[in-house]
């Protein structure tokens, strides 16, 4: 007869599992993924080595899962905001000013998620994660569409251009110390998104109706 797990080993195992998340997420957050090895996240849930291999096969499925609860979490925020209240290009406002400044109270793990150097499958679910967030973002941005607040446009490809340039414009603030202050950040970040959207107009003035630019010689 087969061995059968009691329901008190049952939860025991899933509460060391989690622990042991919970512990690779911190590493990789602090080192990132290159230096994040299975001893270093043995060391730091207090177990063996070997023990991580009763819970995953491999440090990649490790890998994969620190990967999909972090980047998960960070969807599941930012469909909450872009599903909440007022009008779509105040959630679309609001969406990217939460998701940035998440991001900037927490540098390493949102460089790991974005754009650390990783291994094949943990870059795999990046991709995958990035059709998510495009969803949410052309979701609003038909939205706006409908309601006559954004020009009329392919909300998937503005979506994806969003996805792009939030995540390529807090690579560096991530990696390295910023000279701007956060605040000031955040408020270029969503205004340079609203214009891509259409929806916030260019901070330089426009020119007059009578004239056109003056091309260079």
């Amino acid at each position: 007869m087969a061995y059968r797990k009691t329901p008190s080993e049952i939860r025991r195992l899933e509460a060391a599992r989690e622990n042991l998340i919970a512990c690779a997420t911190a590493v990789v957050a602090e080192v990132g993924w290159a230096q994040t090895s299975v001893t270093a996240v043995a060391d730091s849930a207090g177990i063996s080595a070997g023990s991580v291999y009763q819970h995953f096969p491999s440090k990649a499925a490790l890998a994969v899962e620190v990967f999909r609860r972090a980047a998960g979490r960070e969807v599941e925020v930012l469909g909450e905001v872009l599903d909440g209240e007022g009008d779509p290009v105040e959630r679309l406002a609001r969406g990217i000013e939460v998701f940035a400044r998440r991001a900037l109270e927490n540098r390493g793990l949102a460089y790991a998620l974005l754009a650390a150097p990783a291994e094949a499958a943990v870059g795999a679910e990046r991709l995958a994660f990035r059709r998510r967030y495009r969803a949410l973002f052309a979701e609003v941005v038909r939205q706006g569409m409908a309601a006559g607040l954004l020009p009329a446009q392919n909300g998937e490809i503005t979506a994806a251009a969003l996805t792009g340039a939030i995540g390529e414009v807090l690579v560096d603030p991530l990696g390295a110390p910023a000279e701007r202050t956060p605040d000031e950040l955040l408020a270029e970040i969503t205004e340079m998104a609203l214009r891509c959207a259409g929806a916030a107009p260019c901070s330089s003035p426009p020119l007059p109706a009578d004239r056109t630019p003056e091309v260079p010689a």
